[in-house]
């Protein structure tokens, strides 16, 4: 296989991050924007040793799960990897996703149970992050393609709220009315460079925050002013300050120029403050369900509950009402402080939260020979140690595990290590809180084996 080869290939399954793939002399190709049951002429763009990559030339035979995507964007911005499929098939492929990880890397019996689907394909998002560019006009904003930072120009994302695009508007308007350029990465100039907005869906509060290379703002009385004339539901605007030569998107400071520092949202019937560093799930509906799955696999009543990457303590809280007691561990000291505040913000008094890396705090906590009932793991992608493992399943010893992740394949990994030390998965139930992508959240329980 060579560049620029042309192949018939038929599109047998889906990559993790959406591509579809064939194989054409048994080597792997992976193609953009393509279903499974297609069949098309394809050029290949990119030789590896093991596999290659292509980009669909013309149809022999469209996928019967194909629909017309309705996004202008869609096949640049990458962002919503299935909006040419059918919703139906799209949660087959997360499913299916779900269940080959667990027998292939967990090697473990676990039912995994139908997929929760979403309530909403489209505004579903109750936060943007969007990266800022510099045109003849004026900054323009839009998203990342994928695997660059390269700016893929879009006002109007089908997965954001509509009311973003106003406030986009009004900001680039004062942008061009003012002279404030955006950042550029290669000369580490410019100062917009990125206009975040985070929506409390049952409030309808907003905030609008401006990562900026810089300390102020030009007239920044007359950017809140105009923000708040087009939306009045702004309670919240800020300015975060940037100024490392780095791509990560938000510094450690931050100033409110109006309203308050934060906004409220309510999750699982528990007021949840959101400031700027706030970890919140993006899809709030779904995100109920998730917890209510954890909850329902939890069964936390009158039990000691440790939630390990508590974030702002949003799934322990909402097992408080349940629990004898909740104990919350993260490495973020701001979403510590968030959690801290929504407990009493609450009224609830069973919560205790510490801020520390989940293995030094777990390691401590059974030095004090805490024995909690239930441990609840929602860790980042990477997953967890297995130095965690040891800890949770020998010094812990819990009933049972409720492990919530983002990835598939490191929630298999670390499900074939807790079986290794005694410890059953059950169940894992699948959610979709991001329609349209490729990601999927899944619940596993797992269980103390009895001997």
């Amino acid at each position: 296989m060579r560049k620029n080869d042309r192949v018939v290939l038929t599109i047998t399954g889906m990559t993790a991050e959406g591509l579809g793939v064939g194989r054409y002399e048994n080597m792997a190709v992976f193609v953009p924007n393509s279903a499974i049951g297609d069949v098309a002429n394809v050029l290949i763009v990119k030789v590896l040793k093991k596999y290659c990559f292509g980009k669909i030339i013309d149809f022999i035979k469209q996928s019967d799960h194909r629909t017309e995507p309705d996004c202008p964007v869609f096949s640049q911005c990458g962002g919503c990897s299935y909006r040419h499929i059918s919703y139906a098939a799209e949660c087959d492929i997360k499913h299916q996703r779900v269940l080959d990880v667990i027998g292939r890397i967990a090697k473990s019996e676990a039912e995994v149970l139908p997929i929760m689907g979403s309530d909403r394909l489209d505004g579903y998002r109750n936060k943007a992050q969007y990266p800022v560019g510099n045109s003849d006009n004026g900054i323009y904003t839009g998203f990342y393609a994928l695997h660059s930072h390269r700016i893929v120009k879009c006002d109007d994302c089908k997965l954001q709220p509509t009311e973003f695009k106003d406030i986009l508007d009004v900001i680039r308007n004062y942008a061009h009315k003012n002279g404030v350029s955006a950042y550029d990465e290669a000369l580490n100039s410019g100062v917009l460079r990125h206009i975040y907005i985070r929506k409390a869906e049952k409030t309808n509060q907003l905030m609008v925050c401006l990562v900026i290379n810089g300390e102020r703002l030009p007239n920044e009385n007359n950017l809140c002013h105009s923000l708040i004339k087009v939306n009045e539901n702004i309670k919240s605007i800020v300015v975060n300050i940037n100024q490392n030569k780095t791509n990560v998107i938000l510094g450690e400071k931050c100033r409110t120029l109006y309203g308050d520092d934060h906004i409220t949202d309510i999750l699982c019937d528990v007021k949840v403050k959101l400031s700027p560093l706030s970890f919140y799930q993006v899809n709030r509906n779904m995100a109920q369900q998730l917890y209510k799955v954890a909850a329902e696999f939890a069964q936390p009543r009158g039990k000691t509950v440790l939630d390990l990457y508590c974030g702002a303590g949003t799934i322990g809280l909402s097992m408080a009402c349940l629990a004898k007691q909740i104990i919350g561990v993260e490495i973020v000291p701001e979403a510590i402080e968030d959690a801290k505040f929504n407990a009493k913000a609450n009224g609830i008094e069973n919560a205790e939260f510490y801020c520390g890396d989940a293995l030094f705090a777990a390691k401590q906590l059974a030095q004090k020979d805490i024995h909690p009932d239930v441990v609840v793991l929602d860790p980042p992608r990477k997953g967890i140690d297995s130095q965690l493992v040891d800890i949770i399943t020998d010094e812990f010893a819990p009933e049972r595990v409720v492990y919530v992740s983002c990835d598939p394949a490191t929630l298999a990994r670390d499900i074939f290590l807790f079986e290794q030390k005694g410890y059953k998965a059950i169940k894992v139930q699948p959610v979709d809180l991001f329609p349209r992508t490729p990601h999927v959240e899944s619940v596993a329980l797992l269980t103390k084996s009895r001997h």
